[in-house]
């Protein structure tokens, strides 16, 4: 079900707030202090390193296009914006020290399972970086941006060796703009994104119940009606499909059908299957005119994208709809159908024509899967690893979304464990049918997400998921994914990024306060309630505004996860003298918050609803406090003291403001490790 499959300045909100830090430990043993994201094949580093200064320059032989010069300059551009050195403009004339050797082309149209490999090779002199195909290429001048660091002799990067290529041929981003149309620009640094950390697949989505937003020039009425004056221009998604391109990105279309459609019927009342059109929900799937509609439609389409695959949907059918047209119960009764589901297979056979006559491989939701399912249409899975293997095992090959629904708000941790062949279902598979299982992709519904804090819900939680389906299997060390992640989201800001930006941004608006400290450290320990808890905790229309609290922080609190680390080893005996301080510097800092911050949500209605969050943030710093005092005095408490602050905390941990306050499970766990008496 969608309802189910549905349900930054993230570092620096808690930098300003409650001073962290992770020291490496033995997770670093892995990934060494190499900041790269997704972690390579094979990385050896070396002695010294290669520093970067105006003399920079960077030379491309072998095999050449204009995709690569433009790959060159953006990656001087994004150079340039890291170290503030003009090296777009100076690389044009200095002796270069860095060659990138291009072996051949790649395929006029991208394709599945392309060679995707590069070795690189920096030492103190030189850098060499060679590749079968400009794909590797670009992949490797990421990884080469990801090493910069500043070191006190200046910018540099380290002598390593790396040989690298992707554990999976499909890793992809869903970005839904059918439920909230998304605007060019925000696609486009989106796409910036996936390139940085190697995604290869950009799932657009057009058209749901609430919009259609695509043009179609046979079939004007689409967009004309559903769409509310905002659709892309044929023009605009060539433009994309093209930028995409450039960046080492297939572009893949969805248009879901036959469920999911209402947007189809203002324009082509005749598609819909309900009694009354303006209420339809589901396409007729017993009409001729249903199928010669969408071939042409179909036929459009691909002429804007040329990938080789088209995804029609299939996902979520009510067959209420069907059941109860007298007109369509008749038709399935004369031809022996016997319910809605064997229906859907009849009109997703039907379609699978279709997108086949126009030389595309069809793609679908896990519902396509039937056992008379044509075995080259590839199925993604939504509902899970059992649905992932079972179209595995039945010849079909598929990509898991389950576990990467990153609109869902869970941690990165949660997507970095979900593996596509790391579930029991999985093991059970022959080596074959594991071949047919191709990767991944992250998803981004827009239900409740605007083009504003887009960013904040994709980024950098997804680099997590990418590493997922690029690095080896045996590459899990959550610590490690941390301690990269934060540093490569930092640098997705010189991509063009808005995921760290965005918070401060709306929090100013909020509170009308150019510098809100006391707002920025109440919202850098809470976060959106996880699932689709928010859809129930607050009424959300096409058209409310995304501009509250909840809105504005990211879907995972950096300052309450690290401080829930020093918690762990604290209650366990294990707290450094660090440890200790910084845990009583945060508690005491978000004790004394309340009173700061109370006088100020009353100027805005955009805030007044958090005074109860505020002061319970207080409430539960202040018995953080005292646990800490009785853990350092090996004080004991009295058994109904502790149970009194333990009910407490949870129901504190429960959605307030429709915010959770992450801190409130990390003070339950000192108070839990406080003495008995």
């Amino acid at each position: 079900m969608r309802f189910v499959r549905r349900a930054g300045l993230t570092n620096l909100v808690g930098l300003f707030v409650c001073m962290l830090s992770i020291p490496w430990g033995a997770h670093a043993q892995e990934t060494g202090s190499l900041s790269i994201m997704p972690w390579p094949s094979h990385a050896v580093q070396g002695q010294g390193e290669f520093l970067i200064d105006g003399s920079f320059g960077i030379t491309l032989n072998g095999y050449t296009e204009p995709r690569l010069e433009r790959a060159r300059q953006r990656f001087l551009d994004t150079l340039s914006r890291e170290t503030g050195i003009p090296l777009w403009r100076e690389a044009a004339v200095n002796q270069s020290h860095f060659t990138a050797h291009t072996a051949g082309p790649s395929l006029p149209v991208q394709q599945l399972r392309e060679d995707e490999s590069y070795r690189l090779e920096i030492s103190p002199t030189d850098v060499q970086l060679t590749a079968a195909n400009p794909l590797g290429v670009m992949h490797g001048l990421q990884t080469f941006l990801q090493l910069v660091r500043v070191t006190p002799k200046g910018f540099a990067v380290p002598a390593v060796s790396i040989d690298d290529a992707p554990r999976f041929p499909w890793r992809g981003l869903l970005i839904d703009s059918g439920h909230r149309f998304v605007r060019l620009p925000v696609v486009k640094r989106n796409l910036d994104g996936m390139e940085a950390v190697k995604l290869n697949v950009f799932h657009w989505r057009f058209a749901d119940d609430q919009g259609f937003h695509i043009e179609s020039k046979k079939f004007p009425l689409l967009q004309e009606k559903a769409s509310g004056g905002f659709y892309y221009s044929q023009d605009e998604i060539r433009e994309i499909v093209a930028y995409a391109r450039d960046r080492g990105i297939r572009v893949m279309p969805e248009f879901d059908m036959p469920c999911h459609t209402a947007s189809w019927f203002p324009g082509y009342p005749e598609l819909g299957s309900g009694q009354n059109p303006a209420q339809s929900s589901a396409m007729d799937p017993t009409r001729e005119s249903t199928y010669k509609i969408l071939s042409g439609f179909i036929e459009e389409m691909t002429t804007l994208f040329p990938d080789a695959y088209f995804h029609t949907g299939g996902d979520e059918c009510d067959f209420h709809e069907w059941e109860s047209n007298l007109r369509i119960q008749q038709y399935m009764r004369a031809h022996g159908i016997k319910d809605g589901a064997a229906l859907q297979a009849i009109f997703t056979a039907r379609v699978q024509k279709i997108v086949a006559g126009n030389k595309r491989i069809m793609m679908g939701w896990d519902e396509v899967l039937q056992p008379n399912t044509p075995k080259d249409v590839v199925i993604q899975s939504w509902r899970g690893p059992k649905s992932l293997a079972d179209a595995a095992r039945s010849g079909n090959r598929d990509v898991l979304s389950s576990g990467y629904y990153i609109d869902l708000n869970q941690s990165a941790a949660e997507h970095y464990l979900v593996d596509p062949l790391g579930d029991p279902n999985a093991s059970t598979l022959t080596p074959e049918q594991k071949a047919r299982i191709l990767g991944g992709e992250a998803t981004m519904w827009t239900d409740i997400v605007s083009d504003e804090n887009l960013d904040n819900r994709v980024w950098p939680r997804t680099a997590a998921i990418a590493e997922r389906l690029w690095s080896p299997k045996e590459v899990q060390d959550v610590d490690s994914m941390y301690q990269r992640l934060a540093i490569v989201s930092q640098k997705l800001d010189y991509h063009g990024l808005r995921h760290r930006l965005i918070t401060e941004e709306m929090l100013e608006r909020m509170s009308g306060d150019p510098s809100p400290v006391a707002l920025r450290t109440l919202a850098s320990v809470v976060q959106p309630p996880r699932g689709y808890d928010r859809q129930q905790l607050r009424n959300f229309s096409d058209f409310t505004p995304l501009n509250r609290l909840d809105d504005a922080v990211p879907p995972e609190s950096e300052t309450a996860r690290l401080f829930d680390v020093i918690a762990k080893r604290i209650a366990s005996g294990k707290g450094t003298a660090q440890d200790w301080q910084q845990a009583q510097e945060c508690l005491v800092l978000w004790r004394d918050n309340d009173a700061k911050l109370q006088p100020l949500l009353e100027r805005s209605f955009l805030t007044q609803d958090l005074a109860p969050v505020s002061r319970n943030l207080s409430e539960v710093a202040e018995v953080g406090l005292h646990a800490l005092e009785n853990l350092k005095e090996n004080r004991p408490v009295s058994a109904e003291e502790r149970r009194r602050n333990i009910d407490f905390l949870k129901n504190s941990a429960k959605p307030q403001a429709v915010l959770l306050l992450m801190v409130a499970p990390s003070v339950e766990r000192l108070v839990e490790a406080t003495r008995i008496q």
